[in-house]
């Protein structure tokens, strides 16, 4: 289980799992079909302008992902579904930039990462109040 990313180009694989489209515009040449998406999530996509701003200058990278990070912040609810969805199965991020390291789908895996070690930690009893319970 867990979350993979993977080019929209590139063959749909069974193990991919679950695919979720994540950009704004639809890749190139690719029918619906052939991408084997079961989601276009073009709310999780970055904004116009910051796409343009960006333009996969890897210097930009961590001002990039802090401003993406906060335009995904109004999307929560559906953040955490995708990162509950990720625990039971397997997710891939499907992108179509020809950067394979430093793209919005990458950025948006670690995202979900955070959003997932978030709640599982607030699943999680504390240690406190274990003690007090007296499981420590």
């Amino acid at each position: 289980m867990g979350i993979r990313i993977k080019r929209a180009y590139d063959p749909p694989e069974e193990a991919d799992g679950a695919r979720l489209l994540v950009d704004a515009l639809w890749p190139r040449g690719i029918s619906r079909e052939q991408l084997h998406i079961v989601a276009w999530l073009r709310e999780l996509a970055p904004s116009t302008a910051l796409r343009k701003w960006y333009q996969h200058d890897p210097e930009k990278w961590p001002e990039f992902k802090r401003r993406y990070f906060t335009e995904l912040e109004p999307h929560q609810a559906l953040l955490e579904q995708i990162a509950w969805r990720a625990r039971a199965e397997t997710i891939t991020l499907v992108y179509a930039s020809r950067e394979t390291r430093l793209n919005n789908a990458a950025a948006l895996r670690e995202y979900l990462d955070k959003v997932a070690s978030v709640r599982r930690a607030a699943q999680a009893p504390s240690r406190s109040s274990e003690r007090s319970r007296g499981r420590a």
